[in-house]
């Protein structure tokens, strides 16, 4: 009976549309090539198309901005569609400032980031091993000029490499295009992640709203 059920559950995972990650679980891989000091949270939603597993994913980020260079740790939890257990990530992100500032409206920036994402099993049988992520890339932005409000649209681009345990490392480029809108401490921010995997686009939208708690001046 037992082994009835495993066969069941590899059959129904084996229709299932394998996830891509590119770091986060379900996530995009989020950018602010402009940068900030002090510490921002955000909270992030996740919607992965059809050929990257779909499903809606959950997620949290924390910031520390100093001057021209930023470190993020983040967590998210995606349940892809047909799969019974959710995906959990855990990781973090450096940036470094290369152009940019108040009197510079284009802002241009490198990023290195990577996470570990935990397995689907059945308790007798893995279905989707444990995932270990890296990426590094580039970003560059535009401030737009609105009064009252700091809006930054960016395209970023990025190489991913994903290796499954006890199996071999795999890379795609992906790209990324978003905005990162601001009023004040509080803001929002949403991008769309595609990278081609398989021969298929495997996208992911992505929405959150942040709070940026700035440092003290000389910080």
């Amino acid at each position: 009976m037992k082994r009835i059920v495993t066969i069941a559950a590899l059959i129904m995972f084996a229709a299932t549309p394998a996830p891509a990650l590119a770091q986060w679980a379900g996530m995009p891989v989020w950018n602010n090539p402009k940068g900030g000091t002090g510490v921002t949270v955000d909270g992030d939603l996740g919607f992965p198309n059809s050929n990257a597993g779909k499903g809606t994913a959950f997620g949290a980020r924390a910031t520390l901005g100093l001057a021209n260079i930023s470190f993020t740790a983040g967590v998210s939890s995606w349940k892809p569609s047909g799969y019974s257990q959710s995906l959990t990530s855990v990781g973090g992100t450096a940036q470094f400032k290369v152009i940019g500032g108040s009197l510079i409206p284009v802002a241009l920036n490198f990023q290195l980031g990577g996470s570990t994402t935990s397995s689907v099993d059945t308790g007798t049988v893995t279905l989707v091993p444990k995932l270990t992520t890296f990426f590094g890339g580039a970003g560059v932005s535009v401030n737009v000029p609105t009064p009252g409000i700091n809006i930054e649209p960016y395209l970023s681009i990025s190489n991913r490499w994903r290796k499954p345990s006890g199996g071999s490392t795999a890379s795609n480029v992906g790209w990324v295009i978003g905005a990162n809108v601001g009023f004040g401490m509080l803001g929002l921010h949403l991008a769309y992640d595609s990278q081609k995997v398989g021969g298929v686009t495997r996208g992911v939208i992505g929405i959150g709203a942040h709070v940026a708690l700035k440092a003290p001046a000389g910080m």
